[in-house]
């Protein structure tokens, strides 16, 4: 198969959060397969042109405002992989990726607006016509659109349109004022059939709209967007096209995420030789100032400190639980009041209690290596990595029933994690007390490390579902 693949962020070039990751690593999975891919993303100011080959090709998009025009760099990792970085410098050579200390940068739907039909026109000018063309998020929202209504007649009408949603709650929202600004057709300004939501112009439902088959990152949140709790206002819609909307759970780079060859961490080890977790557990206490010897169990988290991670149920669970002889260490940024939380239960808990502020790759490798418990409270998640990085480091994650972290960690009693139900401080508290009786038995400790680090969350298994649905695309 041919395919195309959009995306506003493909690590390791451009990231903001799981997006960047899956951009990054299933597309050389699904060329791994032996499929032509060729990868469509913005080059941002962040991104260094030392490693990119002009194309000799250049976009030419006609908008009411002007026509913006712009070169085609390239990548080429692999035989069947391309990468095609679109170079505009007004558009993407700033201070951030979507908006800056500000806020989102006003002008996100004519930049968006370039990289969706933008890539539909780079596809033209390099002579790639593709079987399947896969989009992501709202910044990808009018691809499909334009797919169905303005390239029917080209080469590229025959492709099937593939939406992945990665997280909901995002939807590239707009003044309705934007159908005139980027020359959408009016008609399109409508609830049923279009663009229009609340009287606003909404990418993602529009997507959601045009595309053949709607997927998301785990088959738990592909139901709970369809309802009224988890759909953002859009569950209507997504109700009535479920009967192409595929829950498909994302993977992880598992050789970057392997402790038998983490150069990051001061020992390796494997579910059969267990002796070197305890030589990170060591390190990781030293590293943030506590008591390398203790024997007391260590809680920890790596997060961005957002509502949505639930960050002030931990915050208000914590102080009770260190009522106990526990450790708990955390690295994270985010919103101020979380950061300050955080260093507010440094400070009540001397000793007990280690926080690093930002981020730090190295540190991050640590904490799910050193760490007994990984805690993950989210109000929703859907999909999350942490909690898979933690089952391949014999790391037992602590984690809310919600979204792909019901679908990777098993909570039953020869299970590999933890689950609490309700988004409460009683049972998050409840998940802790059952994690201090676990650690108490310690040949039961290490088969749920064992199970945990036994479980494939590789991307190829994740590509081949893909691979099928790209498939049965092809034969409708």
């Amino acid at each position: 198969m041919k395919i195309l693949y959009v995306a506003s962020e493909v690590a390791p070039f451009s990231k903001t959060g799981g997006l960047g990751d899956v951009a990054g690593a299933l597309p050389a999975e699904l060329a791994a397969l032996g499929h032509e891919v060729k990868v469509v993303t913005p080059r941002y100011g962040s991104i260094k042109t030392e490693r990119l080959t002009p194309t000799g090709h250049h976009l030419e998009l006609r908008f009411p405002f002007g026509v913006e025009r712009g070169p085609i760099l390239s990548l080429r990792p692999s035989p069947n992989l391309e990468l095609l970085f679109l170079e505009h410098g007004h558009y993407y050579d700033r201070g951030g990726i979507y908006g800056d200390a500000w806020g989102e940068f006003g002008d996100n739907h004519r930049r968006y607006a370039y990289l969706s039909i933008g890539a539909l026109q780079a596809a033209q000018r390099l002579g790639f016509v593709p079987d399947i063309v896969h989009l992501n998020d709202w910044q990808t929202g009018l691809t499909p659109v334009a797919l169905q209504r303005a390239y029917q007649a080209t080469a590229l009408g025959r492709a099937r349109s593939v939406l992945t949603i990665h997280n909901l709650a995002y939807q590239g929202q707009f003044g309705k004022e934007v159908m005139g600004d980027l020359g959408l057709p009016w008609e399109l300004f409508t609830a049923e059939h279009g663009l229009e939501f609340y009287d606003t112009v909404n990418f993602l439902k529009g997507a959601i709209q045009f595309s053949d088959a709607l997927t998301t990152v785990s088959p738990t949140y592909a139901q709970e967007i369809q309802q009224p709790e988890g759909g953002a206002n859009l569950d209507g819609l997504l109700r009535r096209r479920q009967g192409v909307l595929t829950g498909i759970l994302n993977g992880i780079d598992v050789h970057e995420w392997n402790p038998e060859t983490d150069t990051y961490l001061p020992e390796r080890y494997g579910a059969n030789e267990l002796k070197g977790k305890a030589a990170c557990r060591r390190e990781l206490l030293r590293r943030f100032g506590l008591d390398a010897d203790t024997q007391a169990p260590v809680f920890g988290i790596v997060s961005r400190l957002a509502w949505q991670k639930g960050v002030d149920l931990l915050l208000e669970v914590m102080p009770q639980a260190l009522q106990a002889d526990i450790r708990f260490v955390a690295v994270g940024s985010g919103e101020g009041r979380y950061e300050d939380g955080l260093r507010a239960l440094q400070h009540h808990f001397p000793g007990q209690v280690g926080t690093f502020i930002g981020f730090d790759q190295g540190l991050s490798h640590l904490v799910e290596a050193g760490a007994d418990f990984f805690i993950m409270p989210s109000r929703y998640e859907p999909c999350g990595l942490n909690q898979m990085y933690s089952l391949r480091y014999g790391t037992v994650p602590i984690v809310r029933a919600t979204g792909g972290l019901v679908d990777t960690v098993d909570g039953g009693m020869e299970g590999d994690g933890i689950l609490f139900e309700a988004f409460h401080p009683a049972a998050l508290l409840a998940a802790l007390r059952r994690a201090l009786a676990l650690y108490a038995e310690p040949e039961r400790l290490r088969a749920f490390r064992r199970r945990g680090m036994g479980r494939d969350f590789s991307w190829a298994a994740s590509a081949r579902k893909y691979e099928r649905l790209f498939a049965s695309l092809l034969t409708q």
